[in-house]
């Protein structure tokens, strides 16, 4: 019974740890991986804080476009032909595994000329305060100025984590015998 009840604690360990961790944006809002519609793909992704262990979803037509990571360098000549990536499932799920930018387009002629790109810039996730402005005086007299916050928090991110801690209490019950 024990060996039973451990792993179901271990596999619902594994699922929440699994696909809890990230926001997951995407990539459009509701228009998608698209040319259709004008999406302005660099403003949306402007729009957003996208840190390490998010994922990004393509969501397209794939009879009319895929995906595909590429270097800056291909990125600012829409050049799809030396992709580190391809993706073509019409549904792409893509984990953001390292800091700085990520290039993506659409490889169908004539698609990232027409916008169907989009840098996606991701940020480490700072929570604790960035370097005060308080540690200089202000000139004799002068009123200190008012302390305001500075630290950043994905609050997609902090969703998620604020999901996982209300899921671990029935697990932790389940783990230290209370749920029998």
């Amino acid at each position: 019974m024990a060996f039973a009840k451990n792993v179901v604690a271990l596999l619902l360990l594994t699922t929440i740890f699994g696909g809890s961790l990230g926001a997951v944006y995407k990539v459009g809002d509701s228009a998608g991986w698209t040319v259709v519609g004008n999406v302005d793909y660099n403003k949306w992704a402007s729009t957003k804080n996208f840190h390490v262990g998010d994922v990004i979803v393509f969501s397209y037509n794939n009879q009319f476009h895929n995906v595909k990571q590429v270097t800056h360098k291909d990125f600012k000549s829409c050049n799809a032909t030396s992709a580190m990536a391809v993706y073509t499932s019409g549904s792409d799920s893509i984990t953001l595994n390292n800091t700085g930018h990520h290039y993506f387009m659409c490889g169908f002629p004539g698609h990232c000329e027409a916008g169907q790109k989009v840098d996606i810039m991701v940020t480490p996730v700072s929570l604790s305060p960035t370097t005060s402005p308080f540690n200089a005086l202000p000139p004799s007299g002068s009123p200190l100025p008012a302390p305001t916050p500075t630290a950043t928090i994905n609050t997609a991110s902090s969703l998620q984590s604020f999901k996982l801690l209300w899921a671990l209490f029935p697990l932790a019950f389940l783990v230290i015998g209370f749920g029998y």
